[in-house]
């Protein structure tokens, strides 16, 4: 604009200037954030910057890993989906995204977008092994409740129980299962058993709807009214 400067734009130009200054402060101390692992003060500062830059990929990124580290993946979920968008190729943010979806239990959100990495890059090592392991533990409970639905409880059980046994390292698989598993016992009159299960996991998740409905046929099976 100085070869040829006009009023306003010339106006226009020192706030877009004053501002853009002002945005790479915060972005420095954004990153200083987050070396320092203060994650929160890193999310408050990218949150002022994603306001007027919202098409960055790499600093929704940076914002989904703070959101990871202080404990609230559903929020990094939504950066990590715009941020697959945004920058092509991006196999690194479907590969955060399903594992988080796995992490949290939901196993079939986390398979389909393993496979949209898969669709990027067959020979992601990362993903691949991914993919093996949430396909494996997906077609055991699809299996499992096709058991249940046809009444075949013993052999759910079983299913179950291989569940457990794929992954014994994310706590909500192996309480969703022993939640299953007291149904199973419930509706095979097995009360005793399936009172002890459904307390094992209600002592997990107090508020558990299934566990608490299948304790209460069990104890319907013992004649204990009360309970």
């Amino acid at each position: 604009l100085k070869s040829n400067p006009s009023k306003n734009e010339e106006k226009e130009a020192q706030t877009q200037l004053t501002k853009s200054d002002e945005l790479q402060r915060l972005h420095s101390q954004a990153l200083s954030a987050y070396q320092q692992e203060d994650y929160e003060a890193a999310i408050s500062l990218l949150d002022e910057i994603l306001a007027v830059c919202v098409w960055d990929a790499e600093l929704r990124e940076l914002r989904a890993e703070c959101y990871i580290k202080e404990g609230e993946p559903s929020k990094a979920i939504s950066d990590l989906k715009a941020a697959a968008k945004l920058k092509n190729d991006n196999t690194e943010a479907f590969y955060k995204i399903s594992r988080i979806y796995y992490q949290l239990g939901d196993h079939e959100l986390s398979l389909s977008e393993v496979r949209e990495c898969l669709k990027l890059d067959q020979d992601h090592k990362q993903c691949f092994s991914l993919y093996k392991q949430v396909k494996k533990l997906n077609k055991q409970i699809e299996s499992a409740e096709a058991l249940i639905r046809e009444g075949r409880y013993e052999d759910a059980i079983s299913k179950y129980e291989s569940v457990m046994k794929t992954e014994p390292e994310v706590p909500v698989y192996s309480t969703r299962a022993k939640e299953r598993i007291c149904h199973c016992l419930s509706k095979n009159q097995q009360a005793t058993e399936a009172i002890k299960l459904c307390s094992e996991v209600l002592q997990l998740e107090a508020t558990n709807v299934n566990a608490l409905k299948d304790r209460a046929e069990a104890y319907l099976l013992e004649d204990m009214y009360e309970e």
